[in-house]
Parts: structure tokens; C-alpha cells; sequence
């Protein structure tokens, strides 16, 4: 490794495969590093995304797909089943992707671009300068290193420290938080065109149980449940997720078995400071609902790349520049977003199997392939009138996006 690049990007993740990719594809001198020996593995999550979303960002490779989907179904405490259109499902559903092929074929296309890759190397602190971060102090292969760069970016995912080292809070609570468990499991009848959800306070008390295909008789089965709702006492995830198994596929193998924690938090208040920015699952930039991040981390580790560039070619690293060319922007796009899906979070944790199934019932005959966000809302407001108190800044801005949008026709 060299001593001095332009960017340093720490973690090779969505985020951080973006970010480096896109720097380098402006002529800064990247570097890109993976504490793991192997980018993508483990896997550490249900690997749906959107395709359009997707498209957005790279050209897609059959490589990576495991399953094309037309859609999702979710299923009610009492089994009421509602059938969703790909386009109206959310940010998770589209593709299955084979992660560990996706990954590294991202963190490829950031070498493609001009950025150094390596793995097994591991940022132990950061360099900081008149309190300006000026670098990392990293091991690789035994042997340590300090790397100065003009800019670093962490995106070193949910247990992030690197945003830690640099002053900014990204402390959980447990209501901040899924943790998860889930199974790859083979030898199942899987219906490979839908991936399904599954909610309901016995099933997965404050979060839900998804089932997302991945071919040939296997698919990613899981659960998540926020910190809130787990304990000393009370039954862990893979409990749950043991039991619907056992269920739902009582002969199917357990191929791979994964666990670990999604931030549900919604927005944060800082992710810049002097010389830094963070991204991604460190930067807690996953949905809320859902917990799902892919398309938000490349989205972010996008704007990152480009933010870098903008700094360095203007000569100031500065909170101040860093703020006006990354944060506010990710704040306007994906913090709205988030912002939006925290509300509805919030309002939706508490309710009971008789509120799940009373709203579930109401929607069950509803045609989604072209329902807006304010035809869905105003379903679940038959069924439940306290939603629209609850949900009442989602009312206004999804009248000012029918408003925008016939104003654009």
C-alpha cells in the first residue's frame, strides 16, 4: 500500500464498492479495503432489491440473480393473504440476488475504475489532525500500516466504528434495531416468483418473517425482530424462526445459517465531519420498516464519491463542504424516504393481531398493480381511523406528489 491517496474507503460493501467506484471514476487515487478475506461472505441479509433501482446503478449480470420475481405476498396473523405487483413492493423486492457474487462483482468494478482493493486489511483508528481526520492507521497481514488521505469514508456497516473514532453518535437503542436471524434452506416446495412476509405478534413480535426464493427448491428464510420487543427472558429470534420452520417446511435441510442486526433507527444527526463521511449501514441509512439497505447504500455511496471529488477539486475537506455537498443532499433523497417510512414504523409496531388482520382484511380485495401511496393510505384508514392521525404527514406528502405529479403531465 501507498502512504498517501486522495480517498481512503473503509468497508467493501454496496456502499463502499459505490463510493470507491465513483471516486475513482472522477481520477482520485482510492483506496477501497476489506477487513474480511473474502468481500461479500458472509451474507447478511434477505438479498431482494428492486430491478429498476438496481439498473440505476449497474448493468445487470444473470451472475448475480438468483430469482426474478412478479411480486410479494404478506400474510396476516389470521392468514388473510395480500398479493403486491413488483412495482408497488417496495425496495427489497425484484431481484434475489446471489450477494456473494454481487459484492464482489461491484468491488471489480471499482478496480475496473482505477481504485486499489484489499481485503484482509483492517482500519484499527483513524488519523486525526487539528481535528481533521487525515487517515487511518490499518493491519494487514500482521503488519501495520498508516494511510493518509484527503478524504475517508466508512462504510463498514452496522457495527461500524469508524464514525465512532471520528465523534459522531451512532449509538442504537434497542428499539433501533432488528436483530436477526435466518436460514438458506434447500429441499423446500418455495413458490419462486413471490417473496412472502409473514407478521404477527406470535410469529415475530415488532417485525416479520420473510421467505425470499433463491432457485431450485431454496430460499432465504428469516426473521427480524427489533431489540425492544427481545430480552433475557423472552424467546431469541432463531427461536421463532426454529418454529416457523418446522411449520412451514418441516423437510427441508438448513443449508447456512446467518445472524446479526439491521439499524431501524431512522435518520441520524450527523454523518460528516472534518475530512470524514459515513455511508450506508454505518451511517444507519436502511429502511426503517423493513431494515432492507442495498439500493439506499449504493445510492449514498454514490453521492459520497461524488462529494469527494467536489471537496478535493475545491481544496476544502471541511464539515461545512461536506455538509452542503453530501449531507444535505442524502437527506433531501434517501432521508426523506426514511424519515417517511419511520413514521410508519412507529405507528405500526404496536398494533395487535385483531389491528393486523382488521387492516389486512381491508386491503385483501384490493388491485395494487397501480395503487399510489394515498390510495393505500386511504384503505387503511377504513379499516383503522386512528391511522390517519397517526399517519397524517405521509396524507400531505402524498398530496403533494399527486399535486406534482399532475402538474409534470
Amino acid at each position: 500500500m501507498k502512504a498517501t491517496y486522495d480517498v481512503l474507503v473503509i468497508g467493501a460493501g454496496p456502499a463502499g464498492s459505490i463510493a470507491a467506484k465513483t471516486a475513482a471514476e472522477k481520477g482520485l487515487d482510492v483506496l477501497l479495503i476489506e477487513k474480511r478475506q473474502e468481500i461479500g461472505d458472509p451474507v447478511r441479509c434477505a438479498e431482494g432489491v428492486n430491478k429498476e433501482y438496481l439498473k440505476k446503478h449497474v448493468e445487470i449480470d444473470k451472475q448475480w440473480i438468483c430469482a426474478d420475481l412478479k411480486g410479494s405476498c404478506i400474510h396476516s396473523p389470521d392468514g388473510t393473504r395480500i398479493e403486491m405487483a413488483e412495482e408497488i413492493s417496495g425496495g427489497e423486492v425484484g431481484y434475489v440476488l446471489e450477494r456473494k457474487v454481487f459484492d464482489r462483482a461491484l468491488a471489480d468494478l471499482a478496480t475496473k475504475a482505477g481504485a486499489e482493493v484489499r481485503v484482509k486489511t483492517r482500519a484499527t483508528g483513524l488519523i486525526i489532525e487539528d481535528n481533521f481526520v487525515k487517515g487511518a492507521r490499518l493491519m494487514h497481514l500482521g503488519k501495520e500500516y498508516e494511510v493518509r488521505a484527503k478524504i475517508v469514508i466508512g462504510a463498514d456497516g452496522v457495527e461500524s466504528k469508524v464514525g465512532r473514532w471520528a465523534g459522531i453518535d451512532t449509538a442504537l437503542k434497542p428499539v433501533d434495531i432488528e436483530t436477526c436471524a435466518q436460514y438458506l434452506i434447500a429441499g423446500a416446495d418455495i413458490d419462486q416468483e413471490y417473496c412472502e412476509f409473514y407478521v404477527g405478534n406470535d410469529i415475530a413480535p415488532g417485525g416479520y418473517v420473510w421467505i425470499f426464493p433463491k432457485g431450485e427448491g431454496k430460499a432465504n428464510v428469516g426473521v427480524g425482530l427489533l431489540g425492544s420487543k427481545t430480552g433475557k427472558f423472552k424467546p431469541r429470534p432463531v427461536d421463532y424462526l426454529n418454529n416457523f420452520v418446522e411449520k412451514k417446511f418441516p423437510n427441508a435441510s438448513i443449508v447456512e445459517m446467518v445472524f446479526g442486526g439491521v439499524p431501524v433507527s431512522g435518520s441520524i444527526e450527523k454523518t460528516s465531519t472534518n475530512g470524514l463521511m459515513i455511508i450506508g449501514d454505518a451511517a444507519r441509512q436502511s429502511d426503517p420498516i423493513t431494515g432492507g439497505g442495498i439500493l439506499n447504500a449504493m445510492d449514498a455511496g454514490k453521492m459520497a464519491g461524488e462529494a469527494a471529488y467536489t471537496a478535493i477539486s475545491a481544496g476544502d475537506v471541511s464539515l461545512g463542504k461536506l455538509e452542503e455537498v453530501y449531507e444535505k443532499r442524502w437527506r433531501a433523497t434517501i432521508g426523506h424516504d426514511i424519515d417517511m417510512s419511520l413514521i410508519v414504523k412507529n405507528c405500526f409496531i404496536n398494533l395487535n393481531d385483531e389491528d393486523l388482520d382488521s387492516l389486512a382484511h381491508s386491503l385483501k380485495d384490493v388491485k395494487f398493480e397501480r395503487m399510489s401511496l394515498l390510495d393505500l393510505l386511504q384503505a387503511l384508514f377504513k379499516a383503522n381511523k386512528k391511522l390517519l392521525w397517526d399517519l397524517r404527514v405521509l396524507f400531505k406528502d402524498a398530496a403533494k406528489e399527486v399535486i406534482k405529479n399532475k402538474n409534470n403531465a
